[in-house]
Formats: structure tokens, sequence, C-alpha cells
């Protein structure tokens, strides 16, 4: 039996220019966000306190609460909606084709009975709202040109609607049904966000000319604006009102977040603080997301990382929650200190997590796509698309400088014989292997065959090699460094994409292309535990037990699979969608605690409890 004990989640996604949509429920102080094709529920109060919806078939770029936080709407890029229960397994109440485009943003009415929805319609209607349980469009949309990046409905009676878009026009509708009422050229670029005041007195918008410009909420007529005077100074990409309709927070291009104070009357919106953060210096601390909700200020930056503030004492630093972006690639559990997991991203992202408390510290490598990973309590090794084998000294709570060797082949498989003096690291490519003594280069060994995956014992006296026919070629590796070939294996019908020591050595375990895992005696070199075929396709990493009894196998089936090596494998342990799209990676932290990540960009513990 497996039970999740934790989530490390991904961050929202992101998009260089655009601004991206957070909400939240006050009730139960949770917020969602989306990524790839799943949607997000985070408690503010336990961030680790995470749930997953992975139910659209498209990339989900919205979603909402209702007002009485029961259900939720999302939207995808298929211009989808798709409302579902926010207890019980998610059950869905609804899904409609709203748009023919994607979707940028929705928002209910606040009697829980309407929404509307905005985007990119493709030729086709840019806005529409319709009844939540039945999907009857509730009146017409026009006077948009361009794609509609944002909407908002009153809060309050009479119903309104607000929305604005591409074309710098901010259009006012009343109804139900709704009609065009009047239409607004206030601003000079694209109006990024729209959001109406909670007691529905007022509405802004933010735009890319830097400005904010303040509405009344019944009329539609412009009564105001945010001043200039210490205002951003580069594109504004969101805006969310306080409870009190007092005040609004902003974030911007400028890498900077603003509360302003807006007048009872709406004519005008002072700043009253900047929020100040840490910047790493690159274009990822541009911030493109925010909320205010109950007493926390969330802003997001294009890197993904959510600042908490507390709205009582703006000075206090933010609480950080960050995370991967893209899809996992690669973990590593550090040895003495079990409890620290370090997880690599295709876009070069590295994040150092810790059991029980999470998000600990990230690393972004410039221009470098990550493919493989290895540790040791001292360093990091990585590999990439590229020729090149990264090293990172690796302190309590930081990287250091990264340093790097081309080996003059793209790298398949990196390990480190991690109990040998010199630390040596055997790492493949497609027609051999290179020994390597931190980064100098101790031999570099063509095999004569295509290569599929490798590994290097831990006292670096052997390496098994696995070729693309399915053979696994083991060598002993003599003073030289030079590769002596002891025996040739054969049981695999497929390529071989995963091989690993158990750490005490008496074993090794391989696994295949063509789903299938096999446990392999050191000594004797035989089978010792077959019939591992209960993935349904490729097996893309493996892991053993630091006690030896078990093996964890990992595929793009979405599921985790853990044998007990004494045991015949009918009587496996599989964790089910343990990350949608696939498993990338798999680790043992402790005998009965499994790591996982995957094409999802998260990781999770798991509990086996051995049957």
């Amino acid at each position: 039996m497996a039970k999740l004990l934790e989530t490390f989640p991904c961050v929202p996604s992101t998009e260089r220019g655009r601004g991206i949509l957070i909400a939240g429920d006050p009730k139960s102080d949770t917020i969602l966000y989306c990524n790839g094709r799943s949607v997000f529920i985070r408690s503010l109060r336990q961030p680790q306190d995470v749930q997953v919806y992975g139910e659209h078939g498209y990339a989900v770029t919205v979603a909402r609460y209702s007002p009485n936080g029961e259900w939720i709407a999302s939207a995808d890029v298929s211009g989808t909606v798709r409302v579902w229960g926010t207890h019980n397994g998610f059950v869905l109440k609804n899904e409609f084709r709203v748009l023919a485009g994607r979707i940028d943003d929705l928002q209910w009415s606040f009697d829980g009975l309407r929404i509307v929805a905005s985007g990119d319609g493709k030729g086709k209607s840019l806005v529409r709202s319709f009844a939540w349980d039945s999907g009857n469009t509730m009146g017409d949309f026009d006077g948009h040109s361009r794609r509609v990046l944002s909407c908002a409905f009153k809060p309050t009676r009479p119903f309104r609607i607000a929305t604005c878009g591409e074309d710098f026009l901010v259009n006012f509708y009343d109804g139900p049904p709704f009609k065009f009422h009047s239409s607004h050229r206030e601003h000079s670029n694209f109006v990024n966000c729209i959001r109406y005041s909670p007691d529905g007195t007022k509405f802004i918008t933010v735009s890319s000319d830097k400005k904010g410009m303040i509405y009344d909420g019944k009329t539609g007529d412009k009564i105001g604006e945010l001043a200039s005077e210490d205002g951003h100074k580069g594109s504004i990409y969101a805006v969310s009102w306080s409870p009190d309709s007092k005040r609004v927070l902003t974030v911007s291009a400028d890498k900077s977040a603003k509360v302003w104070e807006v007048a009872e009357d709406g004519t005008v919106g002072s700043v009253i603080k900047t929020l100040t953060f840490m910047e790493s210096g690159g274009a990822e601390d541009m911030l493109v997301g925010c909320l205010w909700q109950n007493d926390h200020l969330i802003t997001v930056s294009l890197g993904g990382t959510m600042s908490l503030f507390s709205a009582d004492d703006m000075d206090k630093p933010p609480l950080l929650l960050s995370g991967h972006i893209k899809n996992v690639t690669s973990l590593a559990v550090l040895g003495a200190n079990q409890k620290t997991i370090l997880s690599c991203s295709y876009d070069g992202l590295i994040v150092k997590w810790l059991q029980g408390v999470g998000y600990s510290c990230k690393l972004q490598m410039k221009d470098t796509k990550i493919k493989r990973l290895a540790a040791t309590e001292s360093s990091i090794f990585l590999s990439g698309f590229d020729n090149k084998v990264l090293r990172i000294p690796l302190t309590d709570n930081e990287f250091g400088a990264a340093e790097h060797v081309d080996i003059g082949h793209q790298p398949l498989d990196i390990s480190i014989a991690v109990d040998s003096p010199e630390s040596t690291s055997l790492v493949s490519f497609d027609s051999g292997v290179v020994l390597l003594n931190g980064l100098n280069i101790l031999s570099k060994i063509d095999l004569g065959f295509a290569v599929a995956a490798s590994v290097i014992s831990p006292d670096g006296k052997e390496a098994i090699v696995g070729g693309q026919d399915g053979k696994l070629h083991i060598y002993s590796v003599s003073g030289d460094n030079s590769l002596k070939e002891e025996a040739v294996l054969e049981k695999h019908r497929g390529a071989l994409t995963v091989i690993r020591y158990s750490p005490d050595l008496t074993m090794f375990a391989s696994g295949d292309a063509n789903r299938e895992a096999v446990v392999w005696d050191r000594e004797t070199k035989q089978v010792k535990l077959n019939n591992m075929l209960f993935h349904t396709a490729r097996i893309n990493c493996l892991a053993w037990s630091p006690n030896n009894r078990m093996v964890a196998t990992g595929s793009i089936d979405t599921c985790v699979i853990v044998y007990e090596v004494d045991k015949p494998a009918s009587s496996r342990i599989t964790v089910r969608n343990a990350h949608l799209g696939g498993v990338n990676a798999v680790g043992f932290i402790d005998d009965c605690t499994v790591a996982s990540s995957g094409e999802d960009a998260s990781v999770r513990l798991w509990h086996i409890e051995p049957q």
C-alpha cells in the first residue's frame, strides 16, 4: 500500500510579456493556479497542503472559485470551461466549449449562477457569458476587435460586465441579457487586467502603457487614475483589490509591486508602499501576477517564485514559495542527510527540497538544458543536451559557481563512484563512455556498440553499460582507467534505459524501453527477480531502498511500482497516476519513503507499506 505524504508542487506557468491569473477562496484561505494541464489548490496556512486537478485535455490558463467556495471553474487553451466540485474527488458538474480559442480570464457572478469568459475567439466571439449549469448564452458582447485579456463581473446588483484587451479598449456591458453599453480608449497599449472592487462601486484597469485607470462600477464612466508619481516604470500586468475596497496591489515588469490608496470617490490612487524583493538580476524577477487575499499579499515573478507578504506588516520579509515550472528530469537524495532532495528540470533549474519543510533554495543555470543529475554531499554533477558535464559545489544552503568539461559527445547517463577515494564518475555517450576524476578526463573509451545506459559501482571498480540491443556489458575498471569486459548478460528485449547497483553491492537492477525491469545477483550474474513486467510503457528510472529489500521503478505510464526483492513480482505495490504525463525520476529517502518526480513539474513523497 502507498500513501502520499507530501507534494512539492510546481509553480504557476508564466509567459514573458503576459500577466498570469491566480485566484483564491477567502473562506478556506486557499489559492488556485495553473501549470500545464493541471490546476493546483494550495493552502496559504499550510503551503505543503496541495491538491491537484488534472482532468483537462489541454493546458489550463485560469481557474476560479465560485462565490460559495463549493465549485471551481477552470478554462484551457482550447476554449473549454470545466466546472467541478471542490470536495469528494473533484466531481465534474459540466463542461462547455465557450470560445473557439484560448480563454485568458473568467469570472463568476456574485450569485454563482453565471460565468463570463474572455480570450481569443479566432475570428468568432471574444467574450461570452453563460449559465453555470446549462451553458446557455446570456447576451452579445460586441465592441472588441482583438484578443480580450481580462473580464470582470460586478459583485453587486445591478449586474455589469467590464472587459479589456489587446485593442487598447475597455468595454462596459449591462444586462442580463448583456449588451454593449459603452467603450473607453484611455490606454495607449494592451490593457492587461481589469478588476471590480469588492463593494462594486469601482473597477480598475492596468496596462502595458504603465498606467492604471479607475471607473465607476455602475455607469462605466472614467472617474480617476493611479498617480504617475512613484508609479511603475514598466508594463503593469496585474491588479488586485484589498478586501475593504480602499487599496489595490499592482505588479509590473519593472520588478516591483506597489500598494496604492484609492480615494473614496475614486479620483486618484496614490502609492503608499513599494514592496521589496531579493533580486537575482535577471528577467525572471519581473512580476507578472498578484492577489490580495485576507491578510496575504501574493506576487508571482516570471521565474515562478511566489512571495507572500503580510498586509499588516509589509516590511516583514516575505515567505517564498518556489519550485519548477518545466518537467523535472532527474532527482537525487543526498546520502548522509537523507532529508534533502535535489531535483532538476529541463529548463536548467536546480531546486533543493527538505522533507517536512519543502522549498529550500534554487539555482537557475543560464542557457543550459539539464538531462541528468548525480550528487554527493559536496557537489552536483549535471549533464545536458550539449557536450558538457558540469560540476557545482554544494554547501548547506548555497550552490557554488559551476565549472564544466567538454567531453566531445552528448552525455546520455552520469553516475558517481561515491565511495572511491577520487569520486570517479562515469559518463556515457552514444558509442562509449568517459571516466572523469572531478572534471579531469581520465579516459575516453569507444565500446563499439550503441550505448543506452550506464552505471559505475560505488567503489569505482566495476561498470555496467547497457546497449540499444538490450545487452548488459559488465566491465572491470583497472588501475590505468581502462575497461575490461567480464560478462555480457542477455535478458532484456528492449534498449536499456536505467541501471542501478544495490547499496550493499550484492545486486543490481536494470530497466528497459520495453517496460521490463530485472534484478540481478552481482556475483553469479543470474536473474534474482524477473517477470517485473507491470508497467505499460517505457521505464524511465529505478532506485533501491537503503536496506536493499525494495526496488522502485517509474515509467511514462504515470505509475511508480515498488517490488520487494524477496517476494514474487506479482506482489508489487503500484502508485497509479503518480505524475501526470509520466514519471522521470525516483529515489528512496528511507526504507519506506519514495520520492518521485515527472512531467507535471512536481516532486512527491510516498510512504510504502510492504504487504
